[in-house]
């Protein structure tokens, strides 16, 4: 998400039991936009049940999402893909949307969701998918390649950079040692604090103000209150209000802390991930940002991804894009670039 993602990550590679999928629930059209040739259906992946999005037919691609979004985020590409010839499948991660929301943060660790996705691969009768994410769902296919490469054929990458683990110092110290305790990720930490100030604004407002942030800066979200529950936040072209009340009816059925505990398990994967310290990404890799991501512009970030460094712990990282005048939600920015970029990488193999 931010600088500190060059400091956090590396894996820990244990291979997981796929559970079988129940029996396919009835394929539902989806009554969103845009959208009502995709079918939804729940399977029973590593102890919790997945919803996922699917349409088309042809090489699998999973897409992964991040925060705070669903499966929706990817709506466009999900049509564009499938329409290019691929099974595209997009699901809720763990504690997001119509998935299971297990409590408490040690259930979100790379570990859990590594696990999850590569259950749903198995589910889907598949030994490799091509794979794409986006933010935390970017942090999560990382971590599914350094684990399971063997389970990816290719990957893209939008927002978030490879991070390799920095052994010397756990995560969260060292963001409030260089942000502060107002820095958004340290004020997610506490739980049941940022969810009593989601609540005081309102789930519309929140989901509003984090999906149009497009400040290049650090993301700050003050203790004495992060604005008031009648802001008038001005929608950009490509997120309408149909759009912010489908991510609004499934944030206030589970709320958000499924979704904050990834944040808070930052230290947990940190400490299981020592022995892959070094370790790289051996599948190939096209990454895509955008110049006004604040993951971009975060300190020492461009010369990581531009000079070398990424590449030292992604070999095969084949192509690097930058997105001119584009923020961080990228997929739902620039849909139809995302998808042709996305295509024409995944069609060479």
């Amino acid at each position: 998400m931010v600088d500190f993602i060059r400091n956090l990550f590396s894996s820990f590679c244990r291979k997981q039991k796929t559970s079988h999928a129940p029996p396919a629930q009835a394929l539902i059209p989806s009554p969103h936009m845009g959208c009502s040739e995709i079918t939804h259906r729940t399977v029973h992946v590593n102890g919790i049940d997945m919803h996922v999005a699917e349409k088309g037919s042809g090489p699998v691609v999973v897409l992964l999402h991040g925060f705070p979004e669903l499966w929706y985020t990817w709506r466009h590409q999900i049509n564009g893909l499938a329409e290019l010839g691929y099974h595209v499948v997009a699901p809720d991660l763990r504690g997001y949307g119509d998935s299971s929301v297990p409590s408490g943060a040690t259930s979100y660790s790379a570990l859990h969701v590594v696990g999850d996705i590569v259950a749903l691969i198995g589910s889907l009768g598949q030994e490799k998918v091509l794979l794409a994410a986006h933010d935390w769902g970017a942090i999560i296919a990382w971590y599914v390649c350094l684990f399971r490469p063997d389970k990816v054929k290719a990957l893209v990458i939008l927002s978030v950079p490879f991070g390799p683990r920095n052994p010397a110092r756990k995560p969260i110290d060292y963001l409030r040692s260089t942000y502060g305790d107002d820095y958004y990720i340290c004020r997610f930490q506490e739980p049941g604090v940022i969810e009593a100030e989601f609540k005081r604004l309102g789930t519309e407002v929140v989901l509003k103000k984090i999906l149009t942030y497009r400040n290049p800066t650090p993301f700050f979200i003050p203790k004495e209150g992060w604005g008031s529950p009648d802001e008038q936040i001005p929608l950009p072209s490509w997120l309408s209000e149909d759009d912010i009340k489908y991510y609004v009816s499934k944030f206030e059925k589970t709320g958000f802390s499924g979704a904050l505990n990834y944040y808070r398990a930052l230290d947990i994967t940190w400490e299981l991930t020592e022995p892959w310290t070094g370790a790289q990404i051996k599948v190939p890799t096209k990454f895509i940002v955008g110049d006004l991501d604040i993951t971009y512009n975060a300190p020492g970030a461009k010369d990581f991804i531009h000079k070398g460094g990424m590449k030292k712990f992604v070999p095969l990282l084949d192509e690097v894009v930058v997105m001119k005048g584009v923020g961080h939600f990228i997929n739902e920015e620039k849909p139809t670039e995302i998808t042709e970029h996305i295509d024409s990488f995944f069609k060479k193999f």
